[in-house]
């Protein structure tokens, strides 16, 4: 009891003399934030970074509220400055999480079962359909709904964690750009003005990336399961194998998916009401003997919701400095605006850096008196570059995109050894790396 009376005051304390200093040195421009106050977004990226590497048992049952004491003194930095930017990152944070949790909790009531072994011909197959599924369904609900038949396909595989890193490559992120359901960006873009059918012309880059990934990882999981294919546990299939080659069960939940969709159509408020409602009808008529069989928890989704939370308030500061700045970065060629966008897309959420250098593109555009082939008054090769920097490199971190931290969480619910956020990155460095680079020199 003592022990706890005292970490309470020292906590007390902390946020006492935190929200004095953040009040003290606050900034007197309006919405324009000091750069001290990026300190607190830096804080927890660092933490999610850092803790489950060294302190994985302590992190595991503190992240929420550490992630509180890194979140109050920034929201209250962005109080002193504007309060309505703490709104509207709330509002924001209130829709991102209702669509993640709907296609969640709703992709748990179908139970996909293959009649097959998780072969690098087999795997290949479904990162393939998955990256097709992400641009009709979007890449969470392509990602909630192929994941569990990925893990239960590779279940008897001792090396599997390449498998899934290459999942959030392509199914989580590259497959979505090419319309604008795929990725929320696209979408963003689509409600600015941007025709629907336009992604389509990333056609190009959608090719080249998913297929030389696809290459890649054909030839990584070929390596991989040589070392293992003689064991007992790659030769005996732990459960039973349906008498069916492709086995659907939950197909109610496709109604309900498709409801979560088409709500991305209406205005706001109204949208959050269907994404709710539809997630309440599949609790309710999905048998719980069925979401057993996919391993069904909130777990993965109450993590990213905690940490995605302090990610939106400790980022307002940051984007707002952007926009301020965004006219002095000195990106005016298309592959500048491809790394730009995408760099800080792969550590910021990926849907306001769209908006802001799209906002910038336009700006751009007007001071330079672009005015032929523009597209929502964004030049193409701007918008070309921001749409595929914003949706690839979505892809180099683990909070680069929502599904990526679920598509983690889970794996990891299920006892697959999923790399560290360094570690990941190192992934993403060898493999993606080159491959944005080679991006670049082709297309811009």
């Amino acid at each position: 009891m003592k022990q706890r009376v005292l970490v309470k005051t020292v906590v007390t304390a902390y946020l006492i003399v935190l929200l004095f200093v953040v009040y003290y040195f606050r900034g007197h421009n309006g919405t324009q934030f000091p750069l001290w106050s990026c300190v607190f977004f830096i804080v927890l990226l660092l933490s999610i970074a850092v803790f489950p590497l060294v302190m994985s048992e302590w992190w595991s049952k503190n992240y929420a509220f550490f992630t509180f004491l890194v979140a109050v003194p920034a929201a209250f930095a962005v109080i002193t400055e504007d309060w309505t930017l703490l709104a509207h990152a709330i509002s924001e944070y209130i829709s991102f999480i209702i669509f993640l949790g709907s296609l969640f909790t709703i992709a748990g009531g179908i139970v996909i079962r293959l009649d097959a072994r998780g072969t690098p011909m087999t795997n290949s197959a479904l990162l393939l359909i998955g990256s097709l599924f992400a641009n009709l369904i979007g890449t969470t609900g392509a990602s909630m709904m192929l994941i569990r038949p990925m893990l239960r396909i590779n279940r008897a595989r001792k090396h599997t964690s390449h498998i899934f890193i290459f999942f959030i490559f392509l199914v989580s992120n590259i497959g979505g750009i090419l319309t604008p359901l795929g990725d929320p960006p696209l979408f963003l873009g689509f409600l600015r003005g941007v025709p629907f059918t336009w992604t389509l012309k990333l056609f190009p880059f959608w090719t080249v990336c998913v297929f030389a990934l696809l290459a890649d990882f054909y030839a990584i999981d070929s390596y991989m399961i040589k070392k293992e294919r003689d064991s007992a546990s790659f030769l005996e299939m732990a459960d039973e194998i349906p008498e069916k080659k492709l086995e659907i069960k939950g197909k109610v939940n496709f109604i309900f998916l498709f409801m979560v969709i088409a709500s991305l159509f209406l205005p706001g408020v109204l949208r959050e009401i269907v994404m709710l409602s539809a997630t309440a009808l599949s609790i309710y008529f999905t048998s719980v003997a069925l979401r057993e069989k996919n391993s069904f928890t909130y777990h993965p989704i109450i993590e990213v919701a905690v940490l995605f939370a302090g990610v939106f308030v400790t980022m307002v500061p940051v984007m707002k400095i952007l926009e301020a700045s965004g006219g002095r970065l000195g990106v005016t060629q298309p592959w500048q605006f491809f790394w730009a966008t995408g760099i800080l897309s792969s550590v910021l959420d990926n849907a306001p850096t769209y908006l802001t250098f799209f906002a910038s593109a336009q700006g751009i555009a007007q001071t330079l008196g672009i005015a032929h082939a523009l597209i929502a008054g964004v030049p193409e090769s701007y918008l070309k570059a921001i749409s595929t920097g914003a949706v690839l490199m979505g892809a180099v971190t683990y909070i680069g995109n929502g599904p990526n931290f679920m598509v983690k969480a889970i794996c990891e619910e299920s006892d697959v050894n999923m790399p560290s956020f360094f570690g990941y990155m190192l992934w993403s460095l060898v493999i993606l790396i080159p491959l944005f680079v080679a991006t670049t020199l082709i297309f811009f």
